[in-house]
């Protein structure tokens, strides 16, 4: 072999040093991401499972206030629990299919 070949030789070993080292790189990133996408994914289950829950404590109070109405609200009362009821009922329509 001659210089100049070594020479190539020596650049490409160089080249592909520099490839591996960069993909060793990139694979450690594209580690840290996919768990930085996990811990994502595990907070906003947390968040969504707290946004349900007060969700329901809302609905639910909402249902309490509507019974503790005043004797003018009574009415309105019996409408909105008239309403559950049709839901309540749609729902086991629904389970029982």
């Amino acid at each position: 072999m001659n210089d100049s070949s070594s020479h190539i030789i020596d650049n490409i070993k160089q080249k592909v040093q520099t490839l591996v080292f960069m993909y060793e790189r990139e694979k450690q990133e594209n580690e840290r991401l996919k768990a930085q996408v996990a811990q994502l994914e595990a907070k906003l289950k947390v968040k969504e499972q707290a946004c349900a829950e007060l969700e329901e404590r809302f609905s639910r109070l909402k249902i309490a206030k509507a019974l503790k109405a005043s004797d003018a609200d009574v009415h309105e009362a019996k409408i909105k629990v008239n309403r559950i009821v049709r839901e309540i009922d749609r729902c086991i329509a629904l389970l029982n299919k």
